[in-house]
């Protein structure tokens, strides 16, 4: 198992937290919290929460090569959200 996370600094985050959440429940298995979201993909999962100064999001990924083609995913898509601030700046660091 990989895993990854990424600090994304915005007022915004849980606004785009609830736009991602809605935009995949369409398709995927999806919970939204009270500032929280887990997103469950075939081979991965993304959990975020988000706070006044930011977002937070969390892969856990079946291998390196799912976490990393996923953190494109989960990044690229927040981005068109956020589309006033993006690109927001995302530094994946193990975990």
């Amino acid at each position: 198992m990989a895993r990854s996370v990424a600090t994304v600094p915005s007022e915004n985050g849980w606004k785009y937290l609830q736009q991602l959440c809605k935009h995949w429940s369409h398709k995927l298995d999806v919970e939204l919290g009270e500032k929280t979201g887990t997103i469950r993909f075939a081979e991965a999962t993304a959990t975020m929460s988000a706070d006044e100064t930011g977002l937070t999001v969390a892969i856990d990924a079946a291998s390196d090569e799912v976490l990393e083609r996923m953190e494109g995913v989960v990044a690229n898509h927040l981005d068109r959200f956020a589309f006033r601030e993006a690109p927001l700046p995302f530094e994946w660091r193990a975990d």
